[in-house]
């Protein structure tokens, strides 16, 4: 496969981030790699191409980028927009070209996302002039666009820049070119991704809603009055990401299997226990004290909770294979301090006759029955501002999920709780941050707005 030209895309689940791979002629490049970078390697060697060259389209705030790792076990170069000073690599600019045999990359600076945002415009030379693709990194999704929520007080300047890069530069290199977006559908990057990976710069002209906004003040006013929520852990992947700090992976010790005497002495020492097992076996029983993030929900919330100054401890359903999917997930956030995990699972730690706790479920029928019968009890609606204005129940309180350790004060005490999403995942997880605040009379609802639907409940 030496001589082919080939382009390779990685994703990452969970945080549905895309890199790409693009080479030609025994050269290859990598496009916003992630932190467990093998898989590049694995690509490169399968085609016979060396990695010589590194991009990142911008700052990631969702993940830490694997460009130091990869440059590390390869010796490539990385390259990354001007428009920031960067701590590692080279600053590149608007017509920079670099060759892959008969394929180039050549930088278009695209700011509104972030300012040192560029895209990079795929071409054959050997067909011809005209481009192929382009990776659009966080400018331009398929379905949506980027973000521009990074600025306070410059909401308005940074989507003008976004509409410039976008209807000046990326549009008109044709309705024929291919989109290679860095994310996809269920990224915190964006709202309405669509859920495939492949798309062409004129099929988002004509049904990408957020383009129809042909006139740029339309396009501002929208942009600059977008909500999203901003993970805490955004702060960290700015800073690795700029400072190129986060450690090799290779001076990482892996996680150890402790017994229920070690785990129950490091957890009582300050570390979190964070519990991955599904919202059904965390009610069941756990361990006093933890944190419940369903291991699927990983990448995307466990973010706005775990410290970075604390060692993590885990609990999960099977020892090796949940371990090192857990592990993985946290380490593409920056948490490098996961040392060690409950050996035997719960099993283990019921059975030594340590204590554990339950959160009752409670179904839909009973959730109703209490809303017509006036019970007084808290129904907790932990999902995203959009998805309430699509329709809540009646007399719910809401507080998203990711908010909540910030509002504790604002949930009444005195009264039952029970937690309330879309299926009860974020449900579980809200249901164990009111246990470890001192809350005693905490319920999950299972099945939530999803049961609802399916039974009719009273939805306003």
């Amino acid at each position: 496969m030496n001589g082919q030209m080939f382009v390779e895309s990685v994703r990452s689940e969970g945080l549905a981030h895309i890199s790409y791979m693009v080479g030609h002629g025994g050269k290859a490049a990598v496009i916003d790699p992630r932190r467990d970078c093998r898989e590049y390697i694995d690509i490169a060697h399968r085609y016979g191409a060396a990695i010589t060259l590194i991009f990142e389209t911008h700052r990631n705030e969702d993940y830490v980028v694997g460009s130091c790792e990869l440059a590390h076990r390869t010796g490539a170069e990385i390259h990354h927009g001007r428009a920031l000073d960067f701590r590692y690599g080279n600053p590149v600019k608007d017509g920079d070209r670099f060759d892959l045999g008969d394929l180039s990359l050549t930088v278009l600076e695209t700011p509104g996302h972030t300012f040192e945002s560029i895209s990079l415009v795929l071409t054959d030379t050997s067909m011809g002039s005209e481009p192929v693709g382009v990776f659009t990194g966080d400018a331009l999704f398929i379905g949506d666009v980027g973000r521009t929520d990074f600025f306070p007080g410059r909401e308005e300047e940074v989507a003008g820049l976004l509409y410039d890069s976008i209807f000046g530069k990326l549009l008109p290199l044709g309705d024929h070119v291919i989109l290679y977006p860095g994310h996809g559908a269920g990224s915190v990057c964006g709202k309405g991704m669509a859920p495939r990976d492949f798309s062409t710069i004129g099929y988002e002209r004509k049904h990408n809603a957020v383009l129809r906004m042909t006139e740029r003040r339309d396009f501002v006013k929208f942009k600059a009055s977008e909500f999203h929520y901003k993970p805490p852990y955004f702060m960290m992947m700015e800073k690795l990401n700029l400072e190129g700090a986060a450690p090799l992976l290779s001076g990482i010790h892996a996680p150890r299997p402790l017994s229920v005497a070690e785990f129950s002495a490091a957890a009582q020492r300050g570390a979190v226990v964070l519990d991955t097992r599904s919202p059904e076996a965390f009610a069941g029983a756990f361990i006093p004290g933890s944190l419940s993030v369903p291991l699927s929900m990983v990448p995307a919330m466990a973010g706005y909770y775990l410290p970075y100054d604390k060692d993590i401890l885990l609990v999960v359903n099977d020892d090796v294979a949940d371990v090192n999917t857990a592990v993985r997930y946290l380490r593409r956030l920056g948490y490098d301090r996961v040392t060690g995990y409950l050996a035997g699972g719960m099993w283990e730690w019921e059975t030594n006759g340590l204590a554990y706790d339950r959160i009752p479920a409670v179904h839909v029928e009973e959730l109703v029955r209490r809303i017509r019968a006036g019970d007084k009890f808290t129904l907790l609606d932990v999902r995203g501002a959009d998805e309430v204005k699509d329709g809540r129940l009646p007399g719910s309180l809401h507080v998203y999920v990711g908010e909540l350790p910030a509002r504790l004060d604002d949930i009444p005490a005195d009264r039952p709780i029970t937690t309330f999403c879309e299926s009860g995942s974020r449900g579980i997880i809200a249901a164990s941050i009111l246990k470890r605040n001192g809350f005693k009379a905490v319920e999950d609802s299972l099945g939530s707005m999803a049961a609802c639907r399916a039974t009719g409940c009273p939805i306003v």
